[in-house]
């Protein structure tokens, strides 16, 4: 596991080629700060995508029931395993870290795709 930084420079394209890579997949989201701890967001949703919008500067998580904002991002970190990326790790101007797991969905034995 290496964690990145990814430049602001590059958050728009970074999150349209993330969107396309993970399309079928999965994920869960902690919000973690001092004020409230470590709780969970959301359990395991289907991802529908990523998207930053550099005007309003705001990060956008669309899943399955879910629409999660994150505004004013200043850092994001990704979990970079062997070529896959795990996880994302946001922090806002307010110092509140968001993390962003991500999974493939599991084949039943025996099905294919």
């Amino acid at each position: 596991m290496t964690l990145r930084k990814l430049d602001k420079a590059e958050w728009g394209a970074f999150f349209q080629n993330l969107t396309r890579a993970l399309q079928g997949a999965q994920a869960e989201i902690d919000v973690m700060s001092l004020s409230i701890g470590a709780q969970a967001q959301t359990g395991w949703r289907p991802l529908f995508g990523l998207a930053y919008d550099e005007k309003d500067d705001v990060l956008e998580v669309a899943l399955e029931g879910l629409d999660h904002l994150i505004p004013k991002p200043v850092e994001i970190f990704f979990d970079d395993q062997a070529g896959m990326i795990g996880s994302l790790e946001v922090t806002d101007r307010a110092e509140v870290k968001q993390i962003v797991k991500f999974r493939q969905p599991l084949a039943l034995a025996g099905e294919s795709r």
